[in-house]
């Protein structure tokens, strides 16, 4: 059957069950999380990120989507091409705006080509590529998708880019001192000291899902959440409205830790949750304490995980200070298709480099992990 090319300006406009029958189980390539950021005004309007999701058709059954964005600006995106905008903009050319697949402010490795087969995965990627190779735009990017996926882009002429994550797994165990037990002498002595700091200065902390979630605790997170941003003089990039629709629409994968200090909140992490894996990304704190964001956003994460059975908690992009808190490094890649051949030239090349670098970073920090080794150290 003939297959047709559609670009979706509006999630909410396309039914979610067809969406979610090609996204799968992951909570931030869901209906209810993309369009949440668009029905909240998080993107679409004047933020720089318009949605123009491609879909694949055949007659009126979806078969194949991707997550696209026409971009003015690269914030939001966790691997940064600011070096390349610069350098077409000293060339006087224009780089915005470009094509960009993510999940906006989320930079949560999974699926980006959704397909009800291979087939019609390459179908779909094919008639992209086409479309935008015919149209005016200077660049395309695919940010955190499958290695397979990363195979199926290459093949259609996109340079691939190696980046790391820190993910905390979780091989079974039956406690966090379990956890704790695994790790060498000196990076459990760091964490205990860390989680006594806290301990000490009275913090406990309550984890709340579903219906337990009011207005008030919503209110109250986000209170935490654009203070961290403040105090940094910056704007958050998530506005109150996205999360209380991502609640509303996603009640059960919905996770809040709040730290309390003698029965007052002072601080608060918002998390996603599946069936495998506990997804960390924001938090925010109403006082300064020591150790208190590693608290709250990633032991309590891991005792969560632990205690629920989670194969995994991604804690986010880049932060290397995360490998001695028990995150192991894991590859992730992108994918860039650039139009110029001369820049696409010079980029190639230094991906073939910066792979090379990525490597020997990965194998850096292969050797520091924080587990024991089979000689009990």
């Amino acid at each position: 059957m003939t297959s047709e090319l559609r670009f979706i300006t509006r999630l909410a406009d396309l039914r979610a069950t067809a969406w979610d029958e090609l996204a799968g189980a992951q909570p931030c390539l869901s209906h209810a999380y993309v369009s949440s950021l668009e029905e909240s005004g998080a993107v679409g309007g004047d933020s720089g990120w318009s949605p123009h999701h491609a879909t694949l058709w055949e007659g009126e059954t979806l078969v194949a989507a991707m997550p696209l964005y026409e971009k003015q600006h690269s914030w939001g995106e966790y691997v940064f091409d600011w070096a390349w905008a610069q350098a077409y903009e000293q060339h006087g050319l224009t780089y915005y705006p470009k094509w960009l697949s993510a999940i906006p402010f989320t930079p949560v490795p999974g699926r980006r080509v959704l397909g009800a087969s291979p087939m019609h995965r390459q179908n779909l990627v094919a008639a992209l590529m086409q479309s935008i190779q015919s149209g005016g735009h200077e660049s395309f990017h695919v940010l955190f998708p499958t290695r397979e996926e990363a195979a199926l882009l290459a093949g259609a002429g996109m340079m691939i880019r190696e980046g790391v994550q820190f993910h905390w797994k979780n091989p079974g165990y039956d406690d966090f001192q379990g956890f704790l037990e695994s790790l060498t002498r000196e990076k459990r002595k760091k964490i205990r000291q860390e989680r006594r700091k806290v301990r000490d200065a009275g913090i406990e902390f309550i984890w709340f899902s579903g219906d337990q979630i009011g207005e008030d605790l919503l209110d109250f997170f986000y209170q935490c959440y654009a203070t961290t941003y403040a105090i940094r003089r910056s704007m958050p990039y998530l506005n109150k409205d996205f999360f209380a629709r991502l609640h509303a629409s996603m009640p059960d994968q919905t996770r809040l830790v709040v730290a309390h200090r003698g029965g007052t909140a002072i601080a608060c992490a918002w998390f996603l949750q599946d069936d495998e894996a506990l997804y960390g990304r924001y938090w925010g704190a109403m006082e300064d304490v020591s150790c208190l964001h590693f608290e709250t956003c990633y032991y309590q994460a891991i005792e969560h995980a632990i205690r629920h059975g989670l194969k995994r908690f991604e804690g986010g992009a880049q932060g290397e200070h995360k490998l001695s808190r028990g995150l192991l490094s894991t590859p992730t890649c992108s994918a860039h298709w650039i139009r110029e051949p001369r820049f696409a030239n010079a980029i190639d090349d230094f991906l073939r480099r910066e792979r090379h670098g990525v490597s020997l970073y990965l194998d850096e920090l292969n050797e520091r992990q924080p587990f024991r080794h089979s000689d009990g150290q």
